[in-house]
């Protein structure tokens, strides 16, 4: 009787840890307080910091810049011609918290005159609802150190042809036994 109560506990235990893994996050754009800004090089570009992280719904992006300066978040042809005169949500307090709210790309430009085209700019792929279903966080926490980059567009991972379990199915088949389990032993 005890180690199926230790099991039951055990099972519940993973089932939560489990859930964890899907849960939106706050994230600090560039990994630091000072990220918003002209990138020195092409290597300190948001972009590359952008590319290594992975983004779901309901994730927080938190800018954190001077009050000379401004987020604004805006198509992709205004993100191409670095347009600031009309984006789809403009912050200029400093620190601006953006929730995504849907999949797909998402992009942001500085406000401050001649910023945008010297680079300081980003592209946000938000990952699909079939993709988000138990993140993996160990991947997460394998990944190199947030930083920044430039580019068109990041490229988004392919979702089939892949030989074996991948994360989110390992955990999810986990799940299903554990729940199994748990209910033959109650």
């Amino acid at each position: 009787m005890a180690s199926s109560r230790a099991l039951r506990h055990l099972s519940f235990a993973m089932f939560f840890l489990l859930c964890s893994f899907s849960e939106a996050r706050e994230l600090l754009v560039g990994g630091n307080t000072d990220s918003w800004k002209v990138p020195s090089s092409q290597s300190e570009s948001l972009n590359q910091w952008a590319q290594r992280s992975r983004f779901i719904v309901g994730d927080t992006l938190v800018w954190k810049y001077s009050s000379d300066d401004s987020v604004l978040q805006v198509s992709r042809k205004d993100y191409l011609n670095c347009d600031v005169s009309s984006p789809i949500a403009e912050y200029r307090d400093g620190n601006a918290k953006i929730v995504l709210t849907r999949s797909g790309h998402h992009y942001f430009i500085s406000g401050a005159e001649g910023h945008c085209e010297k680079g300081q700019k980003m592209i946000v792929v938000v990952l699909s609802e079939k993709h988000m279903f138990f993140r993996s966080t160990i991947a997460a926490a394998l990944a190199p150190s947030p930083m920044e980059f430039e580019a068109p567009a990041p490229a988004v991972a392919p979702t089939s042809g892949v030989a074996g379990l991948k994360n989110e199915e390992f955990g999810l088949s986990l799940m299903v036994v554990l729940s199994f389990v748990t209910l033959v032993l109650m």
